[in-house]
């Protein structure tokens, strides 16, 4: 078989923004706690982080990462996280049936996020708490000084600002494993006036809206359309989800799965259009496709995992060689959609359907999934171009 490959360098895409090879901690089974935190490991620093996880992560060169959640945020009380860690309450979370220590918070994790060069992606809890603690949450990360929340911040040891420019609106909120799962009308409401009141505390801020969790929830297309019709003004990007998987063991089908996700994109961004020719606006919106990734390997150990445990091994997928083909052909659908998608996760980072695996008070090892998205990362930067490709099959 014969295959021709033209590039020509006027065929130009998009300038990559650097932040599509972002990716995701969530506090979820062993991505914090035993995962880029373990205070007792040989190797961790004087907060308790892991410096063999550290020197992996800056090896993916990861310029932003999603925190706290997730399925998580929804229930994220962030005022328990911060302060002295022995007046941290232990709760439990709900979304994952687990305990929470809180023993990583907002000023370690933004500690952490400098140590690894990358950008804290900051999410505010939509399901159960609303405008306010947003509104609070933010004062206490970006404002500099002077009120209740900054003065605390500072108090909690943190003189100057963290300020996060990139924040998330919640999560996945069309979901009913959602906690606080919304209709579209009642999360577009809700978003639209968070965001305009995020904006008044900082007007630099950049706000991702929660699209669908999946192109196959039955609400697809019309959440979008809906809570973009509310929010279109007030923020900047939209999110896509989607997980991939091969559990009928059909290999031809699973690398071809690219597909689904490059559909997926495109007609998310029709809807993005169709609404602001529907409003008549000149603004566009971009889009964060903040979860991406294979999972499908551990449903089965996850299904009878014990609940109410502290840092549980959950979602450990581990990885093959098929999976680091469609890893590396998912990239490549994002890099062919980066004039729209300005924003990626991998999600997750650590333990957790991640790249990089620990093992407690013991290795890292790296994921056959970590050698594409270390190699797409490092050196994929700068223009895409336009190829021309003409093959039999």
């Amino acid at each position: 078989m014969k295959a021709k490959l033209r590039v020509q360098r006027h065929q130009k895409i998009s300038e990559i923004d650097e932040r599509l090879y972002g990716s995701f901690i969530e506090h979820l089974g062993r991505a914090v706690y035993n995962g880029i935190y373990e205070p007792t490991h040989e190797t961790a620093d004087a907060e308790g982080f892991r410096n063999d996880v550290k020197q992996l992560v800056k090896e993916l060169n990861v310029p932003l990462v999603r925190y706290p959640g997730g399925n998580f945020v929804s229930g994220y009380k962030w005022e328990d996280s911060v302060g002295p860690k022995e007046k941290r309450p232990r709760k439990v979370d709900l979304a994952w049936r687990t305990i929470e220590t809180n023993q990583v918070g907002v000023h370690e994790f933004a500690k952490w996020a400098k140590e690894v060069d990358t950008e804290v992606n900051m999410a505010v809890n939509l399901g159960t708490r609303g405008i306010q603690e947003a509104m609070e949450l933010l004062e206490y990360c970006n404002f500099e000084g002077g009120t209740y929340w900054s003065d605390l911040r500072k108090e909690h040891g943190t003189e100057k600002p963290f300020g996060f420019k990139t924040w998330c609106l919640g999560n996945e909120m069309d979901g009913p494993w959602q906690i606080g799962h919304k209709t579209a009308e009642e999360y577009g409401r809700l978003a639209a006036e968070t965001a305009k009141a995020m904006k008044l505390v900082d007007d630099s801020i950049e706000l991702v809206v929660c699209g669908s969790s999946s192109s196959k929830m039955p609400t697809f297309g019309d959440w979008e359309r809906v809570v973009l019709e509310h929010t279109y003004e007030y923020v900047d990007y939209l999110s896509l989800h989607c997980y991939y998987g091969n559990p009928e063991n059909n290999l031809g089908n699973y690398l071809a799965q690219s597909l689904d996700m490059d559909q997926f994109i495109k007609t998310v961004v029709s809807i993005c259009d169709y609404v602001k020719v529907k409003k008549g606006s000149d603004k566009q919106i971009n889009l964060s496709f903040d979860e991406w990734n294979v999972w499908y390997h551990s449903n089965e150990q996850d299904a009878a995992m014990e609940p109410w445990q502290i840092a549980p091994p959950l979602l450990e997928d581990i990885y093959n060689f098929e999976d680091a083909l469609l890893i590396g052909c998912l990239l490549i659908t994002l890099l062919k959609n980066s004039d729209r998608v300005k924003i990626a996760c991998l999600a997750q980072l650590v333990n957790v359907i991640a790249p990089i695996m620990t093992e407690n008070d013991g290795e890292t090892w790296k994921q056959t999934i970590f050698y594409p998205f270390m190699h797409v990362s490092n050196h994929g930067r700068g223009v895409v171009l336009t190829p021309s490709v003409e093959s039999d099959s």
